[in-house]
């Protein structure tokens, strides 16, 4: 018996130790945490429960045979994140550089698997140098298995990736799949080939960083949703984000004591849209004025700046928030900010969160650049995911609400549940200014005419009141009101019910 005890902890020991402490030390002088490390601060203290510690690859093919450490370089199990179940997976770069091996991912999907079955949130920590080249299409067959389950698990249970080190080739599409994704400056990057390959074909010279590093993708490609100064940062700031989220599509996020009356007026909004129409202000301002205590995540700040998304909570309870943003663009819906929007609506829809809309859009962005780019199809996929969510969807048009860009920001045609608008509100096919060079163009050459026509268009169309009268605007509020009248139809909204009819799966314009 004592024997097999002092194997036991032998094995534990080489574990805990992956690829050796020199390995170890390799990571830390590079700014980054180990495997079990990052689980130690992810994972509320104490809490953790490793399975598969014992696990080894069966390759036995370029010497393979005599390198085996167990564990296979990925840590995985379950634990609590203030208190509430979370499994995990933590690649561990110190073994084989991380690499996939078919065991290895065979862990990964014993973890996937078990989330799915008590329906709790899985968070993947990625530093792996990609598929084991070793083990040939054993491998790639180990990946295409996580795939699989990435797209069982989709909208069923929230999927968080955190990539903390390289992410390459097949490697991108597990993470690409889940629902967020985010990225630590200057030690994890993102790629379907490298830089080497690249310029190789492309003779393109571009650094690992530049291609696929932290800062392009959450600025440039929109693939990831938010970048981190360091590992620390990356996983307390994970504790937080999770905090918003349920455990799955059966249950509402979770609500949270508030201390923020419901009914808190904030009298500044009053005098936060401009008198001049084409003055900017920023959106953000209300956002943070309307949630509880100021307290708002942003998702993606740093790409497609003209759309806000994000979630807070309203009287404890967390909610979507989507704003065009007036300071860039104008708050023009593009092709990056449709796929942003939509994107965040259908989890939103997916996971029981209610979306409130905050409206000031002067239409699509118009130009060559945009319709060879496919903006018909992409605007249509926010148009879609508004249109298909069932959860509860209220909105504020601050200002601007013209032409299409109207109808899709959850608009009452979109079954919207509760649709204000502020006294600044202009709800109109078009500008007054555009209207009228249309409709009177043969009066183009008398400004004073056309001024005057402007005028009189605007005291018609321009206003809420249109719009009200045809019963597409339940109410116009007062901005001070904002909160109050939110917190008011969400509760009203607590046991909406809605369904779509039944089918397969819709055929959204991807």
């Amino acid at each position: 018996m004592h024997d097999i005890i002092r194997q036991l902890a032998e094995k534990r020991d080489a574990a805990c130790l992956g690829g050796g402490q020199k390995r170890i030390d390799s990571q830390h002088a590079k700014g980054k945490l180990s495997a079990r490390e990052r689980i130690e601060l992810l994972l509320d203290n104490g809490s953790f429960e490793e399975w598969d510690m014992f696990k080894e690859h069966r390759c036995t093919d370029f010497g393979m045979a005599d390198e085996s450490v167990p564990g296979d370089g990925v840590v995985i199990g379950y634990g609590t994140i203030n208190g509430r179940l979370m499994f995990v997976f933590s690649q561990d770069f110190t073994v084989f550089g991380g690499s996939l091996s078919e065991s290895h991912a065979e862990k990964i999907c014993k973890v996937m698997d078990q989330a799915m079955k008590v329906g709790a949130p899985l968070i993947g920590l990625n530093d792996s140098g990609g598929a084991r080249i070793q083990e040939g299409v054993a491998s790639l067959g180990g990946y295409a298995d996580v795939f699989q389950r990435n797209v069982m698990a989709s909208g069923v249970i929230p999927q968080i990736s955190l990539i903390m080190g390289p992410c390459a080739g097949g490697a991108v599409y597990s993470p690409a799949m889940t629902d967020f994704i985010f990225m630590v400056k200057d030690s994890s990057y993102m790629f379907v080939t490298g830089p080497e390959v690249v310029k190789t074909v492309t003779h393109e010279d571009v650094t690992a960083e530049e291609l696929g590093g932290a800062v392009s993708h959450t600025s440039k490609s929109g693939v990831a949703d938010l970048a981190f100064e360091n590992d620390v940062e990356a996983l307390m700031i994970m504790r937080r984000f999770l905090g918003f989220l349920p455990a799955n599509n059966r249950e509402k996020p979770p609500r949270l004591p508030a201390q923020d009356p419901a009914d808190r007026l904030d009298l500044s909004l009053d005098t936060l849209v401009p008198d001049n129409t084409n003055k900017p202000y920023d959106i953000k301002e209300l956002i943070l004025k309307t949630v509880d205590d100021g307290d708002f995540f942003e998702i993606q700040p740093d790409f497609a700046k003209n759309i806000v998304i994000g979630f807070g909570r309203m009287d404890g309870s967390p909610v979507g928030i989507v704003a065009n943003q007036p300071l860039v663009m104008a708050g023009c819906l593009d092709i990056k900010s449709s796929t942003k929007a939509a994107r965040f609506v259908r989890f939103c829809d997916a996971f029981n969160f209610p979306v409130i809309t905050f409206v000031d859009v002067p239409g699509f962005m118009p130009g060559t650049a945009q319709e060879y780019g496919g903006i018909i199809k992409h605007g249509a996929k926010l148009l879609y995911a508004y249109a298909e969510c069932t959860v509860p969807k209220i909105t504020v048009i601050t200002r601007k609400a013209y032409g299409g860009a109207y109808d899709v920001m959850s608009s009452k045609h979109l079954r919207g549940d509760v649709n204000f608008a502020w006294p600044s509100a202009e709800i109109a096919v078009m500008g007054p200014k555009g209207a009228v060079e249309i409709i009177f163009r043969e009066e183009k050459g008398d400004p004073a005419k056309l001024a005057q026509r402007e005028a009189e268009y605007k005291a018609k169309f321009a206003n809420p009141f249109v719009a009200g009268a045809r019963g597409f605007i339940d109410d116009v509020i007062m901005p001070n009101e904002t909160r109050k009248r939110i917190c008011r139809s969400l509760a009203m909204l607590h046991d909406k019910q809605l369904t779509n009819p039944w089918r397969k799966h819709g055929n959204i314009p991807l």
